[in-house]
């Protein structure tokens, strides 16, 4: 496990944010939604985009379109998010996605998946879950919602984790974040303006 939090570290190092894509039920029979949508993704990661997560779907179709990410762009940073329960985890590790991200804290689930030795990020923004978390040997934390994080939390005074933000950010955001001492943000709802990608993620990517 320790390698995989190795890696992933590395990528905290050299990319700045997280996409998160929340994949609605018509992109799968849609070919035209399905099609813009590559086409978009394309030039996301032809500028450089390298964190992806994907909600995760009990949708029957949700690993099959998952693969076919993976299988098009093997050196993305290819993750889930939103796992709730183990057959999140069990559909994650079937892909074989290099990591999935929780909402909130969840201990089983986390065990669960340190069983798997599978990388599993919580969603954490109170104290009492961050040091349970700490305890059982977490070391990349989510923030999440960042608005709602308790004030008793100061993420400089926990030198060996990373901590990422997330909860309505958008790319504007990432400059403060980073600042207060984050090592990534994720960026989710906001990453859709108009039903396309916010093109100030593709300026982003263009300048930097």
């Amino acid at each position: 496990m320790n390698n995989k939090e190795d890696s992933f570290s590395e990528f905290l190092k050299t990319e700045s944010f997280f996409l998160l894509i929340k994949l609605k039920n018509n992109i799968y029979s849609n070919t035209s939604i399905r099609n813009s949508f590559f086409e978009e993704l394309e030039s996301l990661i032809k500028l450089g985009l390298r964190n992806i997560e994907i909600s995760w779907s009990n949708n029957e179709n949700w690993s099959d379109f998952v693969s076919d990410i993976k299988i098009k762009y093997p050196r993305i940073n290819l993750g889930s998010a939103s796992i709730i329960n183990k057959q999140s985890i069990e559909d994650s590790l079937k892909i074989g996605l290099n990591f999935s991200m929780m909402k909130f804290w969840d201990k089983d689930l986390f065990n669960y998946a340190q069983s798997k030795n599978y990388l599993l990020i919580p969603g954490i923004n109170n104290l009492k879950d961050l040091k349970e978390a700490i305890h059982l040997n977490c070391n990349i934390i989510k923030i999440y919602p960042i608005k709602s994080k308790d004030s008793s939390i100061d993420i400089f005074n926990y030198k060996n984790i990373d901590f990422i933000a997330a909860g309505g950010l958008s790319i504007n955001d990432l400059k403060t974040c980073k600042s207060l001492g984050y090592k990534s943000v994720v960026i989710g709802d906001k990453a859709i303006v108009n039903k396309k990608f916010d093109p100030k993620i593709f300026e982003w990517l263009k300048n930097n």
